[in-house]
């Protein structure tokens, strides 16, 4: 007599999925937080660029990856939080990062609340296009209010202050962003990657997901088509803000270049690379892209070139990112297993 196999049901699954996620988050934490121990200032230095562009890709993959829009103007988000800093510690000689995160969260509600009115209404290349013209008007009064911005000298923005003013940035600065303000970057990472997750679990998220795959039927079951693609773009601009913010202290200075559609390019790439039909997908691909570019930077004056050819390679072998990849892979071994 045979006895029937038992299967789990899909809330033990669940249960599974969730701890494997738990205790591989957990690893990767503990190793994020030895990193400037054991690692040389410039490599922490390095990963700290990494995390920040993590966030921005993180909040672009809300509306690629959850909602189905494709935006080439999130760079525009992205210098708007970068820009936000830099003016209040011109003019208003503010030097504490807690208020220049503000600042930059307050900037960018207001820059993307205003341009999602207009770019949601539209879906596919046309949001595309309008993204990228409206990042563009953007890149452009950067450049030429020289008196205000800096123009293409851009504006300096020196080591801020962290916690109230508990840590300065006085003395050694390399040790000081290798250490300090890494592990700043890396608290305020895993505060917008816990957001995010709850973000594109909860309703709201399987909402945008609904819209995504079927805007006919989401529409029908009375979701709001607009009200909820505008705010998923408000979310995903003020994430792109919040890396902005972060980048500028650790870059030193900010310039127009940031906010040019090829760096919106690179935020695109970064997601792509990583798997954007995956939540972890644009945190590994802003990673490994910025180690990319910076070793190819380094190697030849054609970094371009070597650069490109190395994604073209990746893209073409990894269809579905490193995310993606790596899990089909996992897969297959379980089976052979």
């Amino acid at each position: 007599m045979s006895v029937p196999a038992v299967t789990a049901s899909p809330t033990a699954r669940e249960r599974g999925s969730l701890r494997q996620i738990l205790r591989f988050t957990v690893v990767v934490a503990g190793l994020l937080v030895v990193v400037p121990w054991v690692v040389p200032p410039y490599t922490a230095i390095l990963l700290a660029y990494g995390l920040i562009m993590a966030i921005g890709a993180l909040g672009f993959n809300l509306l690629l990856g959850y909602t189905g829009l494709l935006s080439f103007g999130h760079s525009a988000y992205f210098g708007v939080g970068a820009y936000a800093v830099a003016l209040m510690v011109k003019y208003l000689k503010v030097g504490s990062m807690e208020l220049h995160l503000l600042g930059a969260i307050v900037a960018s509600v207001i820059v993307t609340g205003v341009f999602g009115v207009v770019c949601v209404r539209y879906t596919r290349i046309f949001f595309g296009i309008l993204t990228l013209a409206l990042s563009q008007v953007l890149w452009s009064l950067a450049f030429k209010f020289f008196w205000v911005t800096g123009g293409t000298d851009g504006l300096r923005v020196p080591t801020p202050s962290l916690l109230a003013g508990l840590v300065t940035g006085k003395g050694d600065k390399t040790d000081f962003m290798s250490h300090a303000y890494y592990y700043y970057v890396l608290v305020v990472f895993f505060a917008c990657v816990g957001l995010m997750w709850v973000i594109v679990n909860s309703p709201f998220g399987k909402a945008l997901q609904a819209i995504r795959d079927n805007e006919t039927r989401a529409e029908f079951v009375g979701v709001r088509i607009w009200r909820y693609r505008w705010l998923a773009f408000l979310v995903s601009g003020v994430f792109t803000g919040i890396a902005g913010a972060l980048w500028v202290p650790l870059n030193g200075l900010t310039t127009p270049d940031i906010m040019h559609w090829t760096f919106s390019g690179e935020i695109v790439f970064m997601t792509v690379l990583g798997g954007f039909r995956s939540f972890a997908g644009p945190i590994i691909g802003a990673v490994v892209f910025n180690y990319l570019k910076t070793y190819a930077v380094g190697y030849t004056v054609y970094w371009q070139l070597l650069l490109g050819a190395v994604l073209v390679a990746l893209v073409l072998s990894l269809p579905t990112g490193i995310v993606g990849t790596a899990g089909r892979l996992a897969a297959r071994w379980r089976r052979g297993g």
